[in-house]
């Protein structure tokens, strides 16, 4: 079965300075469990905020390393799941599970990417 990488897109100015809230990270934890149950949830984890991110870039035959925060991002990676789904429709279909237990003040979007396998 193919693998699909779900990786958490978030707009850090709409999301609670203090995190995200009990409510809902109970859901989140409700889902998880159920797509772990139905044997789809390889792994998954959220991130720190950006501004404890370091990017280091590698551009005309150099380095160069970049501390957090990053003011021209509006978007952050805010986390990921990894999922084996019998096909995009399924790993499509968990992912929009996963964005509707937000609240509505949240700016979240996923992008769902096949794993290239071999």
């Amino acid at each position: 079965m193919p693998r699909y990488l779900s990786i958490v897109h978030v707009d850090e100015s709409t999301a609670p300075a203090d995190g995200p809230s009990k409510e809902l990270m109970d859901r989140m934890g409700e889902l998880i469990e159920e797509i772990t149950k139905a044997g789809v949830m390889l792994d998954t984890a959220g991130l720190t905020p950006s501004a404890q991110g370091t990017t280091v870039r590698w551009e005309g035959g150099k380095l160069s390393v970049t501390d957090g925060p990053f003011t021209e991002a509006k978007e952050v990676i805010g986390g990921y799941a990894l999922m084996q789904c019998k096909d995009r429709a399924e790993a499509l279909e968990w992912t929009k599970r996963f964005l509707q237990v937000h609240e509505p003040y949240w700016t979240v979007s996923c992008e769902v990417r096949e794993i290239a396998e071999g």
